[in-house]
């Protein structure tokens, strides 16, 4: 068979010559650089663990239900949520659990075919882990560690296959509570240790040694901890042994991983700290660790974040975070090959029969409360008598602010026949903190909960059973408006962001926009419909 010569005309040249370029460009930028955070809002204490060629990462939850998020990655930037570790109220009791209590960092490793998920329920039972073939779930029962105290624990396997546990305290034999990491040997069929827990090290000085990683290296046993607490003084550190129980040698550069530097302290990320260390398929190394973004001033609102940068770690050597121990919102490094997952959709039209990974319930739910009408697209929320005020389970699902500015609005169709029923929209720190509009006999209600201050920002007259409420967000304000027609947004109202942050409301979560309902100190006989919910950062 005769082949005849590729002939190009200049058009076809130049087309080659374009697709040629673009490639070289679709190449670099998919493989050269990322923005931090990787996953935002309120998903702090990352941890993460590897399968061949998938990463799964886990969160603290603390008073919210279900509890421990499950994300996955092929490539460490983008993450998707695949499910939730524990969705049974057996898991997770959560009755009376006060604000920022609950789950405290998990840890997620895999062992021998399993994935083990270790976390402290500080306000019901302590440390535990549960257990998966599968890290969307079904997750197991609780295995309890029998340990009194301690939090923030881990499980670790060394290449001789022992399992050990560790946590930022230990109960000894005499009942005495000792502060700094301790190591314990356990039995991981039962949870029992099998040896007296042991200090291995108190860190370098900073205050609240805590958030304890193990890693086996180059014959070294590498621990990495956070300490300065999980505020702007957060920092990592990490020292070696060559034996599990130590003697352990700081890093010569500690901390590894902080934003306290004095170059750094205007810059958008804030309180690096409470880190796991990944080895990535092809063996570059990377940190996953919580931040958050100040804003108006030395004020957040959207938690603690999920951030990701590059980690050298030479044969025999030490880990160089990024190469300065700081990070930055952009990233200029290379990355894995990006595999992104597709944008969530604007709005939720509640056409599924139970709420989507984006949604939580405030401890554990009353579920005759929640009705997913699939054929009308609709969630119906039926009022109790528990309010969002009480640190209690109100009717009351919420999805996390993970962006600064936002627009978010809701249809309700709500037309209650008795002065205690309300239902509405909130924009909710914690019971004591929160922006409310909220939707009454013939009223519609602008209020602030700010602590012991509760105040009606305005009253309208609203006999209408349909109404749009309408929450938006700059860095500066919440503004609150609504429309009886769905065009024109008539404005309530806007207050200071900085009234609910976490430096004001104090705690360790970040805003939920919430839809509730509620009796006011009885049932409510008048179910509330709210048809969707749009939520887009600005």
């Amino acid at each position: 068979m005769e082949t005849k010569p590729l002939k190009l005309t200049f058009s076809g040249f130049k087309f080659l010559v374009l697709f040629f370029f673009l490639g070289i460009t679709l190449t670099s930028f998919s493989q050269t650089g990322f923005k931090n955070p990787v996953i935002p809002g309120f998903y702090p204490d990352p941890s993460v663990c590897r399968v061949n060629d998938d990463y799964y990462l886990v969160n603290s939850s603390f008073e919210y239900f279900p509890g421990v998020p499950v994300f996955h990655s092929r490539d460490l930037v983008n993450w998707e949520q695949i499910g939730y570790c524990l969705t049974r109220d057996s898991q997770l009791p959560l009755k009376k659990c006060w604000a920022s209590g609950g789950i405290y960092a998990p840890t997620i490793r895999y062992h021998e075919g399993k994935f083990y998920m270790v976390t402290t329920n500080v306000s019901g039972g302590g440390n535990f882990y549960v257990t998966a073939t599968d890290p969307a779930g079904e997750w197991s029962e609780p295995v309890w560690v029998k340990q009194g105290g301690g939090i923030d624990p881990t499980l670790f396997w060394d290449e001789n296959g022992k399992s050990y546990f560790l946590s930022n305290t230990g109960i000894h034999n005499d009942g005495s509570n000792r502060d700094g990491i301790h190591l314990s040997e356990i039995d991981i069929k039962t949870g029992k240790l099998t040896s007296e827990p042991v200090c291995i090290w108190n860190g370098t000085g900073g205050r609240y040694p805590e958030s304890p990683h193990l890693y086996q290296k180059d014959g070294y046993y590498y621990l990495m901890i956070a300490e300065g607490g999980t505020e702007y003084g957060h920092k990592v550190t990490i020292a070696r042994s060559r034996y599990i129980y130590g003697p352990y040698d700081a890093c010569p550069f500690n901390p590894i991983l902080t934003q306290i530097n004095r170059d750094t302290q205007n810059s958008p990320i804030q309180g690096s700290g409470h880190a796991d260390l990944i080895q990535a398929n092809e063996g570059s190394w990377w940190i996953v660790f919580l931040a958050f973004h100040p804003q108006n001033g030395q004020h957040h609102l959207t938690g603690r974040e999920t951030y990701l940068a590059p980690v050298s770690w030479p044969e025999n050597g030490w880990p160089s975070v990024n190469g300065s121990g700081t990070v930055s919102v952009d990233m200029n490094c290379k990355t894995l090959p990006l595999k992104p997952f597709a944008k969530k959709p604007v709005r939720d039209d509640f056409s599924t029969s139970k709420p989507s990974f984006d949604w939580n319930y405030l401890r554990n739910p009353a579920r005759e409360n929640y009705v997913f009408n699939v054929q009308k697209s609709k969630l119906i929320l039926k009022g109790s008598a528990v309010t969002i005020n009480d640190a209690d389970s109100p009717t009351f699902l919420g999805r996390r602010q993970d962006q600064i500015s936002f627009q978010s609005t809701t249809l309700l169709n709500f037309a209650p026949s008795n002065a205690n029923e309300e239902a509405g929209f909130t924009a909710l720190m914690n019971e004591r903190y929160h922006l409310d509009l909220v939707k009454t006999k013939g009223k519609l209600i602008l209020r602030y909960r700010l602590g012991e201050i509760r105040h009606v920002e305005k009253e309208v007259s609203v006999n209408e059973k349909t109404v749009y409420l309408r929450i938006e967000s700059t860095p500066e304000f919440y503004s609150f408006s609504y429309s009886l027609d769905g065009k024109d947004f008539k404005a309530l109202g806007k207050v200071n962001t900085n009234l609910i942050s976490t430096e004001t409301a104090g705690g360790f979560t970040g805003v939920f926009l919430g839809l509730f309902a509620s009796g006011n100190g009885k049932a409510s006989q008048t179910p509330a419909e709210f048809e969707w919910f749009d939520y887009a950062g600005k």
